[in-house]
């Protein structure tokens, strides 16, 4: 009987040391470092790899830090020109200093999704609809440094900041399409325009050259003649200069004198 009873708090110790032996090692991986507190006061950080601890006095709190993406949900933002846009966004960050990550701040993950939405309309309320839809480069790093500026004090590196979509509404979407339509239309005018004061600039320079010569400008009305025969126009009006009549009004001029 004696010898049962002794079998069986032989057993229950065994158990017992097992299951201390359970609570008080611990093993982190690579990525993963422990928070160790000894009567609720901070001690160090431990790991990777076989950490001990006294049960019941000590523990330890686990911090992954890796990185972690985050998605914020759809905000309604409204940007400097008072246009009312829906945007989403994600954003990378990791631990970088478990301590602060775990004593200065209660759930990080949550505080930082927070944090994130805030800081989306803050700085993108900052700028214009325009900004949104074609500097996203310069939002995304503007969001990323004011939300690590915040983020620091926790321990928390935010490493980027992605504006995922920037939905507009229909009459918004309507309206840029006006804007745009009209933005091609005027530079579809000053291109003509520019085409046309180049043209008048080279017919300009063509006359000076030509009126250097006058035989030049003959040459340039047979050239003329030429490619509207070529139409085979029935009718052609084809205009003399008075350079080349002159010379011939002035033969006839005094023989009609000497006739009155």
């Amino acid at each position: 009987m004696a010898l049962e009873i002794g079998s069986i708090f032989a057993l229950l110790l065994a158990v017992a040391v097992f299951l201390l032996l359970g609570y008080a090692v611990r093993i982190f991986r690579e990525y993963e470092r422990g928070i160790l507190f000894t009567l609720g006061r901070f001690r160090g950080v431990k790991g990777p790899g076989l950490v001990i601890i006294v049960p019941a006095i000590q523990q330890l709190v686990r911090v992954d830090l890796r990185t972690v993406v985050l998605e914020v949900p759809t905000q309604d933002v409204i940007s400097r020109d008072n246009v009312s846009v829906k945007v989403s966004a994600v954003v990378y960050f990791r631990v970088v200093d478990p301590q602060k990550a775990i004593i200065q701040v209660v759930d990080f993950l949550n505080a930082t999704s927070q944090l994130a939405q805030t800081m989306l309309r803050s700085v993108l309320g900052k700028h214009l609809l325009d900004d949104m839809l074609s500097e996203r480069e310069r939002l995304n790093l503007d969001i990323q440094q004011a939300l690590d500026a915040q983020t620091d004090t926790w321990g928390i590196k935010v490493s980027n900041v992605e504006i995922k979509q920037v939905d507009l509404t229909e009459s918004m979407i309507r309206a840029i399409a006006r804007q745009a339509e009209a933005e091609r239309e005027r530079r579809a005018k000053v291109i003509h325009a520019e085409g046309e004061l180049q043209a008048a600039e080279k017919l300009f320079q063509a006359a000076a050259i030509l009126a250097q010569e006058p035989q030049a400008i003959l040459l340039r009305y047979l050239e003329t003649l030429t490619v509207i025969g070529a139409d085979k126009n029935t009718t052609v009006v084809f205009p003399l200069p008075m350079d080349l009549v002159a010379p011939f009004l002035k033969k006839v001029k005094p023989n009609m004198a000497d006739e009155v």
